[in-house]
């Protein structure tokens, strides 16, 4: 698949010395949903912003549709639509005017017909002639998104898109994405909700410190990093792990047991912990599997280059 944005050696440092970004190489996919993940403070803004020309970067290159976004920021710009984090919308502006204000700054010619689109995709038409400040919070945020889309770009950053939205919204939103990736635009989002990378993402990139961890398609992440838990349901429970059962990764979970194992080896040891639990005397009446989550995964990524420092 092709790469609509290449970003490499990408640094922005400080006058005081800090470096918000590490030298950053990071290829998006034309047509994908990439999910940045990080703390606060990891640098997700700071490479948005710096990729969409907002912020100048200390060192390194960034293309967008084979346009540097310096030597050529006007042909890569106008490919580019971003949704940021803050509600910066004039209040006693009306939807429609302020989405045609937003066309016009990219240079684009009127067409109330593809804003109107825009506006319907959006759950917004019935709102086009009320004022900003008459919208709710949620509202509010898809009229930052039909600004971004008003100049048609084929690259859409999402800056915390579901941020103070609440749950069924989130969800709405969500199948506004779906949408846009359907007709060909490319999303890249920075979210603070693991569940909201793991149900719309094509690849997870993980950013710490300013610098990105791993970027990596979700399911093969999951199955690669992924560990299985098996839960033990006992007849009669144990205050302790019995010592015959020392040598397996076992831990005391209410009436039961917890025994981790990794996917991806040959053997997980499951068949011989079952056996040796009848030789040690306990009865099992239940096994119940769960899979690590996207969350337990991105945990364990910033801990170890946390503790790495």
């Amino acid at each position: 698949m092709t790469n609509i944005v290449e970003v490499r050696g990408l640094t922005k440092r400080y006058d005081g010395g800090f470096e918000a970004l590490k030298s950053v190489d990071l290829d998006i996919k034309k047509g994908e949903i990439i999910a940045l993940l990080g703390p606060n403070g990891a640098g997700k803004t700071t490479l948005i912003s710096t990729i969409c020309g907002i912020t100048r970067a200390t060192d390194g290159t960034v293309s967008i549709g084979g346009h540097d976004n310096v030597t050529d920021f006007r042909a890569a710009r106008n490919l580019v639509g971003l949704v940021p984090q803050e509600l910066n919308l004039e209040p006693f502006e009306k939807v429609m005017n302020t989405v045609r204000f937003s066309r016009g700054l990219f240079g684009k010619a009127p067409d109330d017909a593809h804003l109107e689109k825009v506006l319907k995709s959006l759950s917004l038409w019935d709102k086009k002639d009320a004022k900003v400040m008459m919208l709710s919070g949620g509202m509010k945020r898809r009229v930052l998104i039909a600004k971004a889309l008003s100049h048609e770009p084929r690259v859409l950053f999402l800056d915390e898109p579901t941020a103070g939205v609440d749950v069924e919204l989130r969800k709405d939103m969500w199948d506004v994405v779906a949408k846009l990736k359907a007709d060909g635009v490319t999303i890249i989002l920075t979210t603070h909700y693991i569940e909201e990378a793991e149900a719309i993402a094509d690849r997870i990139g993980v950013i710490a410190k300013g610098e990105i961890l791993l970027v990596e398609n979700k399911d093969d992440l999951m199955t690669r990093m992924g560990q299985k838990t098996l839960k033990i349901e006992l007849a009669e429970p144990v205050n302790a792990v019995p010592a015959a059962l020392s040598e397996y990764d076992l831990t005391v979970d209410g009436e039961g047991l917890l025994y981790s194992y990794d996917t991806q080896t040959d053997r997980t040891g499951i068949t011989s912990l079952l056996a040796d639990l009848q030789k040690a005397g306990l009865k099992m009446t239940d096994l119940q599997t769960r899979q690590s989550s996207l969350e337990e995964i991105f945990v364990s990524l910033v801990a170890e280059k946390e503790g790495a420092e």
